[in-house]
């Protein structure tokens, strides 16, 4: 049987066995096959460029069977927040005490949970004692006529009363008595003017639960569709309210959400602000016939550019602006997830000279992300996913090609201008505003960590960490969750990787699909990721602390238009490039509309395992944009949306819990200093100048002291905050929604180039060699004052 578990229903099921399933080390280790028949080519090279093709890696190369994964059980929030059903105070309410009942069934115990302000059906409870003697004190009257005529009285009083109430609390009792709610911080306590619980004296809804109707920024409407106790909470006279709560089971926003014990069910919302082809096709597929061909989002922009006729680069906006909507928020929430992951590319910031892409744009489009987020009680996970000059060589990155962040001639100097973009998104998300909804950074989308070094990529992450917490605070426990991606390496890598690091996590990418083959049904997967990830999140949880999946699918095979990248093929059909058998034809794998119960049912049970084994997750990704050619999703097995609507994706994520039986759980709670307790931030100083920034010597590169770098002296590129308009009466203001800066203290100017120096195109690849010499003599003797960056006294008691 199921364990009985608060999260999950108890569900019986028969045990299923746990298979061996060895992941062989993508580096050193020989293949392993699959028990099913998997096998690996002997001349794959997963995390290099194919010296007999030349062919760049495809956009997702993970470890495929890392260890790891697990189940954490946790007791259910619903008796303990002051929202969902508040049951706490249930029992001794009028809704009970009228039950007389002296026995209840099991039937009169069942109830929906509802949102805060709805009423709880009664539970069976018997009435107390005394109600007798007040039933007795009331007699009615004992004229039939008078009975019907008072209850005739009764009827119509209620009607009248009901009728002023209801408007009445949706709209200035709740709003008030919700924002008086004790709040985690100071974004969630209060109003943003003294006048914000109404607008102009309307009586617009700003709460719902279940079957409320919602109406969006544009005026269009929905039904808001929830059955796990959430609700929605809006008033544009308080646009930085945080009580709205996405399941009875999440704490709602105004109440800190606690790492290691409430779970992450999470999404990506892939191909939205940084595109790729395999999630939004259609925005590729009409430029395969151009000059460039788009290929990623540096080719798609210089397209899209060329083509004023349609619109040229603003093609791109409309893109953001119906790709991921409100809805998309809400229906999130309803799916009984708590968090999105939101990849944002370095452009959103800031573009420099030759950089194709839509400048700033994305960021207007990320705090509409925020907003409703808020909205729906959602919180973000939010990736910087694209960096200058590319961190992987993959098409995500912004451009298909080479790896240039810590590797080659400019690997230094883009490292040095991403760690700036850390720098500046981290100190928006840490103003009291938004840091109660953006409450993780992942602040480097997959390095190649096989490429750059360990060493490089930890100084790296010390010094981009430094920065976050520099912004936001240490231990104080204000400000995100720094996660550093494990860059391939493996999760026992970082065991013990910056010890008492304040509000830390590690993020794992698990897929199966981009190694070796097989044609075995999806049903022999039902406890693969049992075996292959549950042990590796059980000992990281322990070894470094905050372990999460970044990204997961329910993908087995590479199958799926686009998924490897443009024209690259797939290895299931042995048309990838390098040497691969052919597996078979991918429709099987991609023809979702035929596909029968069994297939689903097999699919479903990969989820559940996946979800169980990984504890805290982020599935890739929420939805796959239709090809414009055939109308449908060409990749069905990466989208979560088209699977709750098919059947293959599970309404209620806690159902998985338990699916990967006798695990060795990890139990909470993480350490204190892990989440901003007693210790965080105190990093010994030996760990610390272990990983002095910068390093000595760059891959592919050589001594960085001869290599092109920036030096702080540019005006800071600081991320502008929305604006919110607040109406009461003839009185209107704009809402104060923070500078973009939360740490005044922090004045350092932003890495730029010297005039009198040299440097190469960002871009360039590893094989160019630096400009020699680099500077003039006057500029080399500026540039060499500047290096290492001096870490401010507020940050001396990390070392």
């Amino acid at each position: 049987m199921a364990p009985n578990d608060p999260n999950s229903p108890n569900i019986p099921y028969d045990p299923l066995p746990l298979t061996e399933f060895h992941r062989s080390s993508v580096f050193n280790d020989p293949p392993s096959p699959h028990p099913s028949g998997l096998s690996t080519p002997p001349d794959m090279l997963p995390y290099t460029e194919d010296p007999g093709t030349n062919m760049p890696s495809p956009r997702f190369l993970a470890a495929a069977l890392y260890d790891g994964g697990g189940l954490s059980n946790r007791s259910s929030l619903a008796s303990q927040n002051t929202f969902g059903s508040n049951a706490p105070s249930a029992p001794n309410s009028s809704v009970y005490a009228l039950n007389t009942r002296a026995s209840p069934t099991p039937d009169d115990l069942a109830y929906d949970e509802v949102p805060y302000g709805e009423s709880v059906p009664g539970s069976g409870l018997h009435s107390p004692l005394y109600l007798p003697e007040k039933r007795a004190a009331y007699v009615g009257p004992s004229s039939k006529f008078k009975r019907k005529l008072l209850a005739g009285a009764a009827v119509a009083a209620l009607i009248i009363i009901a009728a002023i109430i209801v408007p009445v609390y949706f709209t200035v009792i709740k709003p008030k008595s919700a924002a008086a709610v004790p709040s985690s911080s100071s974004s969630g306590s209060g109003p943003a003017s003294p006048s914000s619980t109404s607008s102009g004296g309307s009586l617009a809804l700003v709460t719902g639960g279940n079957g409320s109707k919602v109406t969006t920024e544009d005026g269009t409407t929905f039904i808001y569709s929830n059955p796990f106790g959430g609700f929605w909470y809006w008033d544009p006279n308080d646009p930085f309210n945080n009580n709205a709560q996405a399941q009875s089971w999440t704490p709602p926003l105004n109440q800190t959400f606690r790492f290691g014990i409430d779970k992450i069910f999470g999404v990506n919302l892939g191909g939205w602000l940084t595109t790729e082809p395999f999630t939004a096709p259609a925005l590729y597929e009409k430029y395969q016939n151009s000059s460039p061909q788009a290929v990623d989002e540096w080719t798609l922009s210089e397209a899209m550019a060329a083509d004023t006729a349609s619109g040229g680069l603003n093609q791109l906006e409309t893109h953001y602006q119906t790709f991921i909507t409100e809805q998309d928020f809400a229906e999130i929430a309803g799916a009984g997830l708590n968090f999105v992951r939101i990849p944002l590319p370095y452009w959103a910031i800031e573009t420099r000279q030759g950089e194709p892409f839509l400048a700033k744009t994305a960021w207007k489009y990320f705090l509409k992300a925020i907003q409703w987020a808020r909205k729906y009680g959602i919180r973000i996970n939010l990736d910087l996913h694209a960096l200058p000059g590319s961190q992987n060589g993959w098409n995500h990155s912004g451009k298909l090609g080479t790896i240039n962040v810590l590797n080659g001639a400019m690997g230094f100097a883009n490292a040095q201008r991403s760690i700036d973009y850390i720098r500046i998104i981290a100190e928006f998300i840490s103003q009291p505003e938004y840091q109660d909804v953006v409450v993780m950074f992942g602040i480097t989308n997959e390095p190649q960590g096989p490429v750059v070094g360990q060493n490089a990529l930890s100084r790296y992450y010390l010094q981009a960490y430094t920065n976050v917490r520099e912004a936001s605070g240490i231990g104080e426990g204000k400000g995100p969750f720094v996660s550093f991606h494990d860059g391939f390496l493996g999760l026992e890598q970082w065991a013990g990787f910056l010890p008492n690091a304040d509000r830390a996590a590690l993020d794992q990418h698990t897929y199966l699909c981009f190694t070796s083959q097989s044609d075995s049904p999806m049903s022999s997967y039902a406890q693969t990721p049992c075996s292959a990830w549950a042990q590796g999140v059980n000992t990281s949880m322990s070894a470094f602390g905050m372990t999460a999946a970044g990204e997961w699918s329910n993908a087995v095979t590479d199958c799926g238009l686009w998924v490897n990248g443009v024209g690259l093929g797939t290895r299931y059909e042995g048309t990838y490039p390098g040497t691969w058998p052919t597996i078979g034809s991918c429709t099987p794998w991609t023809d979702w509309q035929n596909w029968n119960g069994t297939m689903k049912q097999g699919i479903m049970n990969f989820a559940l395992a996946s979800m169980d084994a990984l504890q805290n997750w982020f599935f890739w990704t929420w939805k796959i944009g239709n090809s414009s050619t055939t109308g449908v999703v060409e990749a069905p097995q990466w989208s979560y949306q088209l699977g709750l609507q098919n059947g293959w994706m599970p309404k209620d994520p806690r159902t998985a819990s338990g699916t990967c039986a006798n695990q060795n759980v990890w139990s909470p709670p993480l350490q204190a200093w892990q989440t901003g307790g007693a210790g965080a931030g105190q990093i010994p100083a030996s760990v610390s100048s272990s990983y002095a920034w910068p390093p000595a010597t760059i891959s592919n590169a050589g001594a960085v002291t001869s290599l092109p770098s920036y030096t702080p002296t540019g005006t800071v590129a600081t991320l502008p905050p929305p604006t919110f308009t607040l109406t009461s009466g003839k009185s209107v203001q704009t809402a104060a929604a923070g500078n973009g800066w939360n740490n005044p203290s922090d004045t350092a100017l932003e890495m730029v180039g010297i005039a009198t120096c040299s440097y190469l195109n960002p871009w360039v690849g590893p094989s160019v060699a630096p400009p020699s010499p680099l500077c003039s003599a006057a500029a080399a003797a500026a540039r060499a004052a500047t290096q290492p960056r001096i870490i401010p006294p507020r940050m001396q008691l990390l070392h």
